[in-house]
């Protein structure tokens, strides 16, 4: 009997949902949304979803919980950040104080079922350079990552190239370690080669990396942004060479989650989102042959 083929599976950031988040949508609104998509993965972004974040509340883990649980919902990847200005204009976080923010969200990104975390660093470069002393950090946090089974990676975001000596610097300390709990979160907007009319400023063509430049890193990817711009009416994005990456990823037999993250233009319809990102998973279907 052949091996079945491994395939990314599909997911969704709750920032696809932010213009309407506490407008006309709550949690559950995005789980039935997921379910009816059969995107089953999940991205929160702590700080913007848990309220009284770092410190949920019993009420709130007990519905976080069911709503889970009825929706068959997978926490795959926990958004936070390591805040490096604190202090503003005077000094960066010490390392004490940047790991006792990463301890505590491992311990509660556990709690809450996630295996991953989307670890942001404070960053100090226009390419989002990590602080000079994360590698102390991300050692220290190392053991705490490991009892906890929470996978630490940082995302490498446009306009950081997967060729950049940072990336490279991260691979070295994944194999220094000799760890699984350090990673990368890859966002797809590191791919795009064409500009959003409305949003051409910010493309950087000097800027883009290569389909295949993800090949060396994939044993380190463990879900990434299925970043999006512009999903068209006929179900095409129409920014990013989508099909060339995931083809690339299956032909490698990672089997990850994408997890939709929508950052194109917000239009006047509050329910613009929710039109993109169901056309996204359209689009994503016919790309995995589902």
């Amino acid at each position: 009997m052949s091996e079945e083929r491994k395939v990314p599976k599909r997911g969704i950031s709750t920032y696809c949902f932010y213009p309407q988040l506490g407008v006309n949508m709550d949690l559950e609104d995005i789980f039935m949304h997921m379910q009816d998509m059969g995107a089953t993965g999940l991205e929160i972004l702590a700080d913007g979803i848990i309220p009284g974040y770092p410190y949920p509340s019993e009420e709130w883990l007990n519905k976080w919980f069911g709503l889970i649980k009825k929706y068959d919902i997978v926490p795959v990847e926990y958004g936070h950040w390591v805040e490096s200005r604190l202090y503003p204009g005077q000094r960066e976080a010490s390392l004490e104080e940047s790991l006792e923010q990463l301890i505590r969200d491992i311990k509660l990104a556990h709690y809450l079922g996630f295996t991953c975390m989307r670890t942001k660093l404070g960053v100090i470069s226009e390419t989002l350079d990590p602080v000079s002393n994360w590698r102390e950090i991300i050692h220290e946090a190392l053991p705490y990552a490991e009892a906890f089974n929470v996978v630490m990676q940082p995302e490498i975001h446009a306009p950081t190239k997967l060729t950049d000596r940072m990336v490279n610097d991260y691979v070295e300390f994944i194999e220094k370690e000799n760890t699984k709990y350090f990673g990368f979160n890859i966002d797809f907007g590191v791919f795009q080669n064409k500009p959003v009319p409305e949003m051409a400023r910010f493309f950087r063509e000097d800027r883009v990396s290569k389909p295949e430049d993800i090949i060396p890193l994939l044993p380190y990817v463990h879900c990434c942004h299925a970043k999006y711009y512009n999903m068209s009416a006929d179900f095409e994005e129409t920014t990013i060479p989508y099909r060339e990456v995931i083809q690339i990823m299956i032909e490698h037999g990672w089997d990850g989650y994408l997890l939709s993250e929508y950052e194109g233009p917000h239009k006047e319809d509050i329910n613009h989102c929710i039109e993109q990102v169901r056309r996204h998973h359209v689009f994503m279907k016919k790309i995995l042959g589902q």
